[in-house]
């Protein structure tokens, strides 16, 4: 397995891959602010931009040179096999919540994480129309614009501020649990649980790497959890790059969920997609 030739220095890595991201950003901020970016509509109905695409350049060019050896995946770049012989990674979703960048609203994200043997090392959630960046690093803590995070915890779902889609909030609904407001982009709504926004959030089957891997280690670094509904972490650089249906939250509540998942058919049957 291919991999870095040095020890990856974290720390540093964190803080040049700011600067890359940041300035991705604001690529994609002045063709958001321009408005009429064009676009298109891919394969899977899901649209694209220019931004998308600028952003993907843009990252491309400069990531990979920051952990020698590395491979690349991109939601805007053809995949190829040649990343599972890497045991570094990019996993990169250029702009996560396309669909909220063409309706003008400012929820979208760049999110970026470079993952080892599977697992993300080093992440981030970037919004550069707000101004606001989720970061963390293995082992060394989570934050939001430089403030280190960590979640409240319960016991109960009571009350419980749940982002994700009716469908899934509403067999909750007799537990106490209220709609958290809709986020577009899956990542930018899972660290809304690591920074206390969302108490918990919910995501549909068939989730790509470069939608979570970031705010995974953001989501862990903040001391919440990330899993299928079964339980099960989510594993990047697979031949796969899809997830089942996904819940995040801090320990204690996200057990009471993974048990109120189990408990609830159409939650329960909710969880698949076809593999």
């Amino acid at each position: 397995m291919q991999s870095s030739a040095a020890p990856i220095d974290l720390e540093r890595l964190a803080g040049r891959l700011a600067e890359v991201v940041t300035a991705a950003g604001a690529i994609a901020a002045a063709l958001f602010a321009k408005g009429g970016a064009q676009k298109w509509t891919k394969a899977d109905d899901s649209p694209v931009t220019e931004a998308d695409l600028a952003v993907d350049r843009y990252l491309a060019e400069r990531l990979p040179p920051l952990a020698p050896g590395s491979g690349w995946l991109s939601e805007e770049t053809a995949d190829t096999p040649d990343r599972l012989g890497r045991r570094h990674v990019w996993v990169v979703d250029p702009i996560d919540g396309t669909r909220a960048f063409v309706d003008g609203v400012p929820e979208w994200v760049v999110s970026v994480a470079l993952v080892e043997d599977g697992k993300p090392i080093v992440g981030i959630v970037h919004n550069p129309v707000k101004n606001v960046t989720h970061a963390a690093i293995r082992g060394g803590g989570a934050t939001l614009n430089g403030r280190v995070l960590g979640v409240v915890d319960a016991a109960s779902l009571d009350g419980a501020r749940v982002g994700g889609t009716k469908s899934l909030i509403a067999p909750l609904r007799p537990r106490g649990v209220q709609e958290g407001a809709w986020i577009y982009a899956l990542a930018n709504r899972l660290v809304k649980v690591a920074d206390g926004a969302l108490d918990a959030a919910l995501a549909r089957p068939a989730a790509h790497d470069w939608d979570i891997a970031a705010a995974h280690l953001i989501l862990e670094e903040a001391g919440a959890k990330l899993t299928d509904f079964d339980g099960a972490l989510p594993s990047y650089n697979r031949e796969t790059t899809r997830h089942g249906a996904l819940v995040a939250a801090a320990p204690e509540r996200h057990g009471v969920l993974l048990a109120a998942i189990a408990n609830d058919p159409t939650l329960t049957a909710a969880k698949e997609w076809t593999r």
